[in-house]
């Protein structure tokens, strides 16, 4: 028997495998995002420089510049971005430890509200607050999520910039690629092969969502297309300036 759809199997040993293992971080949104905006930033720039009337060396310089400039900036952002998440998970963590210390009797009090909300009663609730509370471990990591929000497992912060840059570096070059090779009818299809890359990675994107794939990718190319027609508009509305 195996899994169909992603879909994990149901069989006691499959289940205390995957108990054994955790959660996995997923770095799925790293790879999503960095992908939608080089292929969206990079395409606004080559459209905008064809709106402006420029030539095809200034839009290798500038999509080049864009690539490796906008996209190293992403990924730092999304590296503190995720950093900051381990900074408050550790301010956290610090904080319920020393109040687990410090007033145990208040923070078994926590407990019991907490689960109280989720419908536990009487001895079951009682039985339950005396468990969690016998191990610190384990009493604080339950503080952690049910109080504060935290995650069971925080991602790495390097294989979240990583996934960011690489995915933009891959998407966002398919725009540059017709006029980095000379291609006849450059802009054409630059606008084509884009046009595939929102699609396809809306489509990507659907095998972890509910709507079907060909929904996603063409939400993803409706986003792209109308950066890349804002883009060109304005190109367009100033090259009379770039002229002058």
């Amino acid at each position: 028997m195996s899994a169909i759809n992603g879909d994990h199997l149901h069989t006691l040993d499959d289940i205390r495998d995957r108990i054994l293992r955790g959660p996995q971080p997923s770095y799925l949104r790293d790879w999503v995002f960095g992908g939608i905006d080089g292929a969206v930033t990079t395409f606004a720039v080559v459209s905008g420089v064809v709106g402006a009337g420029l030539p095809g060396h200034v839009i290798i310089i500038l999509g080049l510049a864009n690539l490796v400039g906008d996209g190293f900036s992403m990924a730092a952002g999304n590296y503190s971005g995720t950093r900051t998440e381990h900074d408050e998970y550790e301010f956290f963590e610090e904080m319920e430890r020393r109040h687990i210390r410090e007033d145990p009797a208040g923070e078994a009090a926590e407990v019991r509200e907490i689960y109280r909300h989720k419908g536990f009663s009487g001895e079951m609730l009682e039985s339950l607050v005396a468990h969690i509370t016998a191990d610190e471990e384990r009493w604080l990591s339950t503080m952690l999520i049910e109080e504060h929000g935290q995650p069971h497992q925080l991602r790495s912060a390097w294989r979240a910039a990583i996934s960011t840059f690489a995915a933009f570096l891959v998407c966002g070059a398919v725009p540059l690629l017709p006029f980095v090779l000379d291609w006849q009818g450059g802009f054409s299809l630059s606008v084509a092969m884009t046009a595939v890359v929102f699609f396809a990675i809306g489509s990507v994107k659907a095998r972890w969502a509910v709507a079907p794939w060909w929904r996603e990718g063409s939400a993803t190319l409706v986003v792209g297309a109308a950066a890349a027609f804002m883009a060109y508009g304005i190109g367009y509305l100033l090259r009379g300036l770039v002229a002058g």
